[in-house]
């Protein structure tokens, strides 16, 4: 197992080199010249040329390149021009908020979802196993801006449950923090509920049919403890592939549900710097985003093998 994760770790450099060089060249393959956007409709040459040289920009792309990757290797993503601050200070200021909203909205999705695909599978053609997978096809076929828009009517406008945006940090109560956060991750989790509770029940339903559910049952196994201990297991192997995948849609959707809910996270700062063409804050934003994604997947991979004793990585 420690072999297998050296591997996976260095396996993982080239895609974060080939991901931080598409953090480099997003400045040069988006139409229209940076320093002229960046400077505004009504600059001058003079006023375009000085942001030009701050950029870097009148360097040869070669140059420009090395300088890129030699920063980053101290850590430094460069500096926002809008902000006027590192990008690696307003990307950690930020990180916090999206952090807690992707692992809420992940821990109510494989919560939830586990229970409806379990109970869905195990009452099978059964109004319980209708009503299950109905809950899961409404999850996936609602947009999440949609869902948050319409809890933000429903619970926080009509009944005034909760806020209608903002964030409260957590050192400031657990009940605040939990209510700032609850309406924009259930609207985030939703749609991988839905996709889970599917995955688990047909999981499921292949791991009831195997020899050894029989077996254990014949032996006289109390049922709760064959779903439990025999049957579940089994299932959370392909369950825990798939988290893989949906912690980085839940990063990707996050920047839509911190707009909606107004919650300053690094999705909404990204956004910002998308409008106002702030590079390196886009760039960071990038090749932070891509690097959560990697490692959750080595972590992922690891969960894998810890499940099934059966795989051994060579």
């Amino acid at each position: 197992m420690g072999r297998y994760l050296a591997y996976r770790l260095l396996s993982a450099i080239p895609i974060l080199v080939v991901v931080s060089l598409v953090s480099f060249l997003i400045i040069f393959l988006v139409p229209g010249d940076p320093a002229s956007e960046i400077a505004g409709p009504g600059a001058g040459a003079d006023e375009v040329a000085r942001v030009r040289q701050s950029l870097g920009l009148d360097q040869h792309v070669g140059i420009q390149m090395l300088t890129w990757y030699g920063r980053l290797l101290q850590g430094d993503l460069g500096q926002s021009i809008l902000l006027n601050r590192s990008v690696a200070s307003a990307i950690l200021e930020r990180a916090p908020v999206t952090l807690s909203l992707a692992l809420l909205a992940l821990t109510i999705s494989v919560a939830l979802a586990l229970v409806l695909g379990v109970v869905a599978a195990v009452k099978q053609n059964t109004w319980v196993d209708q009503s299950a997978m109905t809950v899961a096809l409404f999850g996936l076929s609602l947009p999440d801006f949609w869902v948050g828009l319409v809890m933000i009517y429903l619970f926080a406008v009509l009944l005034g449950w909760f806020p209608t945006g903002g964030y409260v940090e957590l050192s400031k109560g657990v009940g605040p923090w939990l209510r700032s956060l609850i309406m924009p991750a259930v609207a985030l989790g939703l749609a991988q509920l839905g996709l889970l509770a599917r995955i688990t029940r047909a999981t499921m339903l292949e791991v009831l049919r195997q020899d050894y559910i029989r077996t254990a049952r014949a032996k006289g196994v109390p049922e709760r403890r064959v779903i439990d201990t025999h049957a579940l297991t089994n299932t959370l192997i392909p369950v825990v592939t798939v988290i893989g995948i949906i912690v980085g849609i839940l990063l990707g959707g996050a920047v839509v549900v911190e707009s909606v809910f107004a919650l300053p996270g690094v999705g909404r700062l990204i956004i910002g710097a998308i409008m106002r063409r702030d590079y390196p804050v886009i760039q960071g934003g990038l090749l932070l985003t891509a690097s959560i994604y990697v490692f959750v997947n080595i972590l992922v991979d690891v969960l894998y093998a810890w499940l099934d004793p059966r795989v051994r990585y060579e």
